[in-house]
């Protein structure tokens, strides 16, 4: 147990005692689910360059996070948002990471690793066209292919820009997924996550651009391996994973609901795509090992002590998030600096990081609380509270 003080929202400083974390299981089987971990990128804090301006990266660090979510089983879901895609980690970056990740993957028997193919290196801009878009996409997605990596299908800011409707969306992903080798995962991220997005599939209505997107899904299911839908909203996913033809899976995006969209129901579940499964790893491990099993109370006694946590994470603006994930992995002793790309370290207050810091202990994922105290105090000192 460590003790120490922490901020309040009225602006206490309030003594608090860390709990024992907890000894989770590591997997013995496959799961029966499949799981991707969208992972974060460790930044070089002794790069000389100019943090927001120039992305730099400790490769080694970055990849060495990569083996420890394989691990413990979890598939990476690689150069996605939550390695600051669009967020301080530019193109250029973005395939030295691809390439990177992939090579690791080689490494090891049965990594699983997706790829986020994209237009980021398409700037929105008036004089952008459809066709630009397509051939953006085109460039990235023959980058991946080239390296023999699967294809996630990130969405859009410049089409999004470029777009008046439906049909422009219609026939660029159709135009896009005529081409692909193999089937792909569509991602569609919502606005709470990327502002730029909103409006996506061409209508500010969720339900009437989610009739929009099946459409394209069902014209060319074949293409499809599955959805990432992050929007937020069990409701909604769930409405679309019944409308989902045979064989496209939906893979949940929601970091709020995620427990039970992944138990599932009676006419189905949802896989994962998660950016939270970088943040709760072990817990996500052990908590899917005990589903494979038939454990499914102590699939959910894991996970939902880890909800409260997340949905803090990823609480308003959304698209911060990466904050938390990366200082969690700093609490937790996985790379030694909480330092990132295009300085997001300072997108959270220091109240907002100690709230996180309490759910973390309170679900039992401080690996050592004697080392994520001392880390917690080393923060709170760069703030003036000794």
């Amino acid at each position: 147990m460590a003790t120490l003080g922490l901020p309040t929202a009225d602006r206490k400083i309030e003594a608090y005692a860390t709990g024992e974390p907890l000894a989770f299981a590591k997997p013995e089987g496959a799961f029966n689910r499949v799981a991707y971990s969208a992972a974060h990128v460790v930044a070089d804090p002794l790069a000389d360059g100019d943090p927001w301006l120039t992305p730099a990266i400790d490769w080694e660090a970055t990849i060495r996070y990569r083996h420890y979510l394989w691990d413990l089983g979890l598939g990476v879901a690689e150069a996605m948002d939550t390695a600051q895609r669009g967020m301080g980690l530019g193109w250029p970056e973005a395939q030295a990471l691809i390439a990177r990740g992939l090579e690791a993957a080689k490494g090891r028997d049965g990594a699983l690793i997706g790829c986020g193919a994209g237009t980021d290196h398409l700037a929105p801009a008036p004089e952008v066209s459809i066709d630009d878009v397509i051939r953006a996409y085109e460039e990235q997605i023959g980058y991946v292919e080239g390296l023999g990596g699967r294809i996630i299908l990130m969405a859009s800011r410049a089409l999004a820009a470029a777009a008046t409707g439906p049909d422009d969306y219609v026939r660029v992903y159709e135009r896009i997924l005529r081409q692909v080798r193999e089937p792909v995962i569509l991602h569609w991220l919502g606005e709470m996550f990327d502002p730029a997005l909103e409006g996506y599939w061409g209508s500010g209505d969720h339900w009437e651009a989610m009739d929009t997107c099946l459409d394209v899904i069902a014209a060319h299911a074949g293409k499809i391996d599955g959805i990432k839908v992050s929007l937020l909203s069990k409701e909604k996913e769930i409405a679309m994973r019944r409308r989902l033809p045979q064989g496209v899976a939906m893979y949940t995006g929601d970091d709020f609901n995620y427990a039970e969209l992944i138990a599932g129901d009676e006419e189905g579940h949802s896989e994962a795509l998660l950016g939270i499964f970088d943040a709760i790893a072990p817990a996500a491990s052990a908590a899917l090992g005990a589903l494979a099993r038939g454990g499914q109370n102590e699939f959910f006694d894991i996970l939902e002590p880890t909800v409260p946590l997340s949905r803090h994470i990823f609480n308003a603006p959304t698209r911060f998030y990466k904050t938390g994930v990366v200082f969690l992995a700093y609490l937790n002793g996985l790379q030694d600096h909480f330092v990132m790309v295009g300085g997001q370290e300072s997108a959270r207050s220091l109240v907002h990081l100690a709230e996180l810091f309490r759910l973390a202990d309170a679900a039992a994922l401080l690996r050592d609380p004697d080392v994520a105290a001392a880390r917690m105090r080393t923060l709170l000192a760069l703030h003036g509270i000794e």
